[in-house]
């Protein structure tokens, strides 16, 4: 059965930057190559098949072996993918291809959306100045999770209340009882594996910061806190793996925009200003420690 893809209007906005990305996915990420990819890889011929079996791990989960410096050995000094230029782009593997997209197979549809960890679709996510759509999907749907999730987005975009009444009222709607201090987050977080110290860094200087006073300067700006809990709630609600998950899904949305809010505040506080591609980068560092370790969100969601 072909299930309907559904995605955010702002989601075919993206194209990759490539050479201008300041944080490229090409370094520090151990990529997998799945396997109808890697058997193409094997056929290659000439010097680009030599370097393919060379710089791949040909084991059961066949990977590239990164350089010393974490760059995978096809990015080439230009930052730019020798394999694309060599063969296309229909020669990249999954990871590869799909990045920084996602994907969650849901009863009567597949929902589709960017990933925050790319600077490129931080800058649309978090550009966008109107409420965020969902495009394509069904009209209507019997899974209650949808539903409610779709209950919880109306609730964020209202925008007569403030955002963060939005999200106090989002957690009521799911009777979450759980109290979870930022400090005692931000405690869990260091606890967990890091891949960047400039992100252990930032936990380690912060301090409970007074929220109302950065969303003041913030202004209009603070739309861009309603766009990062859309996201949360779309990425990570309706795949709960139960009813019992489901208060926990959205306490960790709720938390994820409460601790960017106190991280960016004390950025402000440090700097005089907080702009908007500091926002973009505060929360690529988030997503990038959370979002896309299976380990660390695993351990989060299951602490709420």
């Amino acid at each position: 059965m072909n299930l309907t893809r559904v995605y955010p209007n702002y989601y075919e906005k993206f194209t990759c930057i490539k050479g201008e990305c300041r944080h490229n996915c090409c370094i520090g990420w151990e990529i997998d190559i799945d396997k109808s990819t890697a058997a193409r890889y094997r056929k290659i011929k000439g010097d680009l098949g030599k370097r393919l079996k060379k710089n791949i791990a040909w084991g059961r989960f066949p990977h590239f072996k990164n350089c010393a410096d974490g760059r995978c050995p096809f990015l080439n000094t230009d930052n730019l993918c020798d394999i694309i230029i060599g063969i296309g782009d229909n020669a990249l593997c999954d990871i590869c291809d799909r990045h920084p997209r996602f994907f969650n197979e849901l009863p009567d549809r597949i929902e589709v959306g960017l990933g925050l960890s790319c600077e490129a679709a931080g800058r649309i996510i978090l550009g966008e100045s109107e409420p965020v759509r969902l495009l394509n999907a069904p009209p209507s749907t019997e899974d209650e999770l949808i539903n409610l999730r779709d209950n919880l987005i109306v609730i964020l975009q209202d925008r007569s209340t403030p955002i963060e009444q939005r999200m106090d009222r989002l957690l009521k709607t799911v009777n979450c009882q759980r109290k979870i201090s930022l400090s005692s987050l931000v405690k869990l977080l260091k606890s967990l594996e890091v891949l960047d110290n400039s992100w252990l860094q930032l936990l380690e200087n912060y301090k409970p910061q007074d929220i109302a006073v950065f969303l003041d300067y913030m202004g209009d700006r603070a739309i861009e806190y309603e766009q990062l809990a859309v996201y949360f709630i779309y990425r990570h609600f309706a795949i709960a793996p139960s009813r019992e998950q489901v208060s926990a899904r959205a306490l960790f949305a709720v938390l994820s925009v409460r601790l960017l809010m106190a991280l960016g505040s004390m950025l402000w506080w440090q700097n005089g200003q907080f702009t908007f591609e500091d926002q973009v980068e505060l929360a690529r560092m988030y997503s990038a420690e959370i979002e896309y370790s299976d380990q660390n969100l695993y351990i989060i969601l299951n602490s709420l």
